[in-house]
């Protein structure tokens, strides 16, 4: 039922709006939404008991009553790469990549909005998520993508049925484009950069990692960051499983050289983040040169202790194929993490603490990077 979906909440200037009568994004500032709603902490977590999706945290997830579309996603393993490091394995999601966990909770609030289609923007693989949940909901999907993206990822998008856009002028542009048809009428922006409902999707990889490490979390969780919708997941998660007495780590947030804007400004003390040039890197994945929830991702970081490391792309490189050579092949993005906190990378970043990184994505989408 529509009615009891919790709705929108303005981070920046306090606006309230009906998740089903609302713009994709704050009428009054133009930022992305934050969403009304907190898991009652008094409702005991037992996901043992649950479906073998993130379905299994359903009384942490704001989204109420029967679910229908799953792909059975989530329950990634864990994997020791070195001593106190583990990895989550989340590149065996169901279309290769992390984003199924906010793009199934996306599709499922679509599929009870009933919108004409739905629409997305992406480097590769939300999209691709996008598209393959809506395929599993019976939603028309159009995803706009920069000219460039991988075709593997393309032809991903276009198997599950979608049409794809292609965007000249890089990630930017293409965000533009896509939210220039999300204000058309009867069109759902499944946007995993400004609907919350994506968040609360994705903080179910922290919860998994709670539920893997017997009710406790690691010190620290590295993450990629590049929209940041991963660090923000695991930012909810960790607040609310505090209610419930679980220690919260460090969040260590990983960016690549090129296209460091959060890094610039965490280290420069700001509370926000200046836009910096689109410059290449084999890390497109988090090269997004001005994310729209730069303040609340630093705020998040220096909240948990936490703080901001950056990979050139040749250890980004090598960390790919180091990775591969260890039997785990993911694309240049997931290797950002293990580039930065392995075992003889600058600075002992971990300084001891156990430590959970996520390799979010698969190799086969993307190839080795090049030399």
């Amino acid at each position: 039922m529509t009615h009891a979906l919790p709705g929108y909440v303005c981070p920046e200037d306090g606006t309230h709006a009906d998740v089903r009568t609302a713009p994709w994004c704050c009428p009054l500032c133009g930022g992305p939404w934050d969403l009304d709603f907190a898991p009652d902490p008094a409702i005991p977590l037992e996901p043992a008991a649950g479906p073998h999706s993130l379905w299994r945290y359903a009384p942490a997830l704001p989204l109420p009553g029967a679910f229908s579309v799953s792909l059975a996603e989530g329950h990634t393993p864990l994997v020791p790469l070195a001593e106190r490091i583990h990895a989550k394995l989340d590149f065996l999601m169901p279309t290769l990549s992390f984003k199924d966990r906010g793009a199934v909770m996306l599709a499922e609030l679509a599929r009870r909005l009933a919108p004409e289609r739905v629409i997305a923007d992406s480097s590769g693989n939300a999209g691709t998520s996008v598209a393959a949940y809506c395929a599993r909901a019976g939603l028309s999907c159009e995803v706009f993508v920069p000219e460039g993206t991988s075709e593997k990822k393309t032809e991903q998008m276009r198997a599950h049925g979608a049409s794809v856009r292609l965007i000249a002028g890089g990630r930017e542009a293409t965000a533009r484009a896509a939210r220039a048809a999300a204000d058309e009428p009867g069109v759902f922006y499944a946007s995993h950069v400004f609907n919350p409902y994506f968040l609360h999707g994705t903080k179910t990889y922290a919860y998994e990692i709670w539920e893997a490490l017997g009710g406790r979390l690691p010190e620290a969780l590295v993450v990629p960051v590049g929209n940041g919708t991963l660090l923000l997941g695991a930012a909810l998660a960790v607040e609310e499983l505090a209610r419930h007495g679980v220690r919260p780590p460090a969040l260590i947030g990983v960016q690549a050289e090129a296209v460091s804007p959060l890094a610039a400004a965490f280290a420069a003390g700001a509370e926000d983040a200046d836009p910096v040039p689109q410059l290449p890197t084999a890390a497109e994945g988090i090269a997004i040169p001005a994310p729209p929830r730069a303040r609340q991702i630093l705020a998040a970081v220096r909240k948990s202790g936490g703080t901001f490391l950056t990979v050139p792309d040749d250890r980004l490189r090598e960390a790919q194929r180091d990775l591969a050579r260890r039997g785990l092949f993911v694309e240049p993005t997931a290797a950002a993490c293990w580039a930065a906190v392995a075992p003889g990378a600058p600075g002992d970043p971990l300084r001891g603490r156990t430590a959970v990184l996520p390799l979010c994505g698969a190799g086969a989408k993307t190839g080795l990077a090049a030399s």
